[in-house]
């Protein structure tokens, strides 16, 4: 797709749709002609944002993408401005097909990324060490710890990542065997094993639910088979300084082997691909989340993972993945999980369309309907091959999803829980994400954010925009990818980004 500005002031972006999306602030009387249909502007629109392009009574479906976002809440007459004021989530029955839109992936000519070999694990892209806190409790002793390890230890390892510590605000107050519990102890399993991670250290206080026993006799699987993993508990050490100094001296022991590993050519299927966007706006699915799922089809084209999550942020979309289903039961997988949220969200006295948030309707979307079909865009057009429960083990290859909230710091916790090593992440309003061990990439819907924001976005997809073709930027995302995997450091990495925002998902009650 290539846009011109200059032409299209607005663009409709299907011909079922009833609305245009305006590339720039357009004024109220302008005459725009769109399609070869020409209108009169009734209102102001701003860059994003939609005006009609047909009359819509009250109650009628709007369509966007041929697909509906939502239905008219008062009369809407051609060339007026819809948002929240005219527009809202309704009445929508979905229908379900499974597997009738498969493709194949392109050939392509075999490619690697200089990595880390982790015997038994895939290949990482980060060289990292991780201090865990069991629970809040030692949220400050692990802190202390990587920090101290940094200062006093990292330099004298050049080989070695970072040392990050990995703290949380659970952990207790809740029940021994609870979904609540495994949730979190395999999201940390996750984190002690992932391919980033060359060396981990477990820090608790003692008395918390989540004490190390239980935590190790759930997770022997990912923790492995043989000899105690390295573990302080706070009460036994003898309090917080004694910890510290306790967990300086064993990362001391755990560095070593760290730093003799080198990076070397791996194939391109050892590289796992977390699919995030925040801070979304109009623009998020006409330029970064189609150009973000280009680059996700090559990557599944050379035998790699692409996982899109966030399922609030489908709601309303998910019937565009069934059909991606390989098989009937991964489709029907994903249903499932969409009627858990759609219980879940009424049992806790809230509506799914609670979100756009307040920035992404500023920035021209309106209801979940419309930001869910924008926001799969960034998973591409590969098959569907799996669906995993939040912070599972990704074990397949091709495009796969996962269940997770929409709020990004959780929901990238469950994409590297699961062993995601690269996070790609799409913005319009304009987000510093960054998420340790893993890199993450930002790319910017439009120039102006980017321009804004230039220490922070990695690439700019407003190009397209301006002439630039979704496949061009998708391209550019790619070799991106392929770079930050192989050691350039992201704007947000390079920024020391990324260890505040480790945020396992506290799914029920706290006692």
């Amino acid at each position: 797709m290539l846009i011109s500005l200059q032409e299209t002031p607005a663009l409709k972006l299907h011909p079922d749709d009833d609305v245009a999306v305006a590339l720039a602030p357009l004024g109220r009387g302008r005459h725009l002609t769109i399609g070869g249909q020409t209108l009169q502007l009734n209102a102001d629109i701003g860059a994003g944002h939609k005006l009609a392009l047909r009359p819509i009574e009250p109650g009628q479906p709007v369509r966007r993408y041929g697909q509906v976002i939502g239905f008219a809440t008062r009369p809407i007459a051609t060339g007026d401005h819809i948002h929240s004021h005219n527009l809202a989530v309704g009445d929508m029955t979905l229908t379900y097909e499974f597997g009738t839109d498969l493709r194949r992936p392109a050939a392509v000519e075999p490619r690697t990324f200089m990595g880390y070999r982790r015997p038994g694990r895939r290949a990482g892209t980060r060289n990292t060490i991780a201090v865990l806190g069991t629970v809040n409790c030692s949220a400050h002793t692990v802190r202390r710890i990587a920090e101290r390890a940094r200062a006093e230890l990292l330099p004298n390892f050049p080989h070695v990542t970072d040392i990050v510590a990995l703290a949380h605000k659970n952990g207790c107050a809740t029940r021994d065997g609870s979904p609540e519990l495994e949730i979190l102890q395999r999201t940390m399993a996750g984190f002690a094993n992932h391919p980033n991670v060359a060396g981990y250290l477990f820090v608790g206080l003692g008395c918390e639910v989540n004490h190390f026993e239980s935590l190790l006799e759930t997770q022997r699987r990912r923790l492995g088979e043989i000899g105690l993993p390295p573990y302080i508990g706070i009460q036994d050490a003898g309090g917080v300084a004694a910890t510290i100094e306790a967990g300086v001296v064993a990362l001391a022991e755990l560095l070593p082997a760290a730093n003799a590993l080198r990076r070397e050519p791996i194939p391109l299927s050892e590289l796992v691909l977390g699919l995030q966007c925040g801070g979304s706006d109009g623009f998020s699915g006409i330029t970064a989340n189609p150009a973000l799922g280009y680059a996700a089809d090559l990557l599944v084209a050379h035998g790699g993972t692409a996982v899109l999550s966030e399922t609030p942020e489908i709601y309303g979309a998910e019937h565009l993945l069934t059909r991606r289903a390989a098989s009937r039961a991964v489709g029907e997988k994903l249903i499932e999980q969409i009627h858990w949220w759609e219980e879940y969200t009424r049992r806790e006295g809230f509506e799914i369309d609670n979100n756009p948030s307040r920035g992404n309707k500023a920035g021209g979307l309106t209801t979940i309907f419309e930001k869910s079909l924008g926001a799969v865009a960034k998973g591409g057009s590969m098959p569907l091959t799996a669906v995993y429960g939040y912070a599972e083990p990704i074990d397949a290859h091709g495009f796969v999803y996962m269940d997770t909230p929409g709020y990004d710091p959780v929901s990238a916790t469950g994409q590297v829980a699961g062993g995601c090593n690269l996070l790609a992440f799409t913005t319009g309003r304009g987000s510093c994400f960054g998420f340790k061990p893993a890199p993450c990439i930002k790319i910017s819907t439009n120039s102006a954010t980017y321009e804004r924001m230039r220490g922070d976005m990695d690439i700019n997809a407003g190009r397209i925009l301006e002439g630039a073709s979704i496949e061009d930027v998708g391209r550019e995302i790619f070799e991106k990818l392929i770079a930050v995997a192989s050691g350039e450091p992201s704007l947000s990495e390079a920024q020391g980004i990324g260890e505040e925002e480790f945020n396992p998902w506290i799914l029920g009650a706290t006692m």
